[in-house]
């Protein structure tokens, strides 16, 4: 067998479902849903005013990722050197030009490297695309079944006391 993100096949490989719970430690993300579809060739994440500036010679992109849909105005901000720029063609045909970051993808225990580019998501349900690059020879997917690996990862959020547990109001 060999290790994950060798790029190398493995013996066996995870299942996920056509949704999952993720973590992007590099990027201090500690979950993230993502859909999960092997019709992208990239992954992409929701990403809003990415800035890119210099520094000590390595160029470094900053951006604001919302990483739950319900609680919109808890945003992440995280750094990251960027990877490669190029384009991209969306699933509604578009080109765009899109930053690409390097970072680590932690799902179901196991973790490896991947290519993530950002954009506008907004429109989007999930606010992560996890795509076929990212899953190739290590993933396989079950398009009937979602969230295989667990749904407690958000749970990390209140944990760390990043957010608070909505108080629910007794009905009369």
């Amino acid at each position: 067998m060999s290790q994950r993100g060798t790029g190398e096949p493995i013996e066996q490989p995870l299942l996920l479902g056509w949704r999952e719970w993720l973590a992007l430690p590099k990027l201090d993300i500690p979950a993230i849903k993502a859909k999960v579809d092997t019709g992208a060739r990239s992954s992409c994440i929701h990403a809003e005013n990415i800035r890119t500036e210099r520094r000590d010679g390595v160029d470094i992109v900053t951006f604001d990722v919302a990483p739950l849909r319900e609680h919109s105005r808890f945003v992440l901000h995280c750094a990251s050197p960027v990877h490669d720029e190029r384009y991209v063609r969306s699933s509604s045909g578009e080109r765009d030009l899109r930053l690409f970051v390097r970072t680590r993808i932690e799902v179901g225990g196991l973790g490896w490297s991947m290519q993530v580019s950002l954009a506008d998501r907004r429109k989007m349900r999930f606010p992560m695309l996890l795509g076929r690059s990212a899953m190739a020879r290590r993933v396989v997917v079950d398009p009937a079944r979602s969230y295989l690996t667990g749904r407690r990862l958000p749970h990390r959020y209140r944990d760390l006391g990043l957010i608070k547990r909505k108080q629910r109001i007794a009905k009369p």
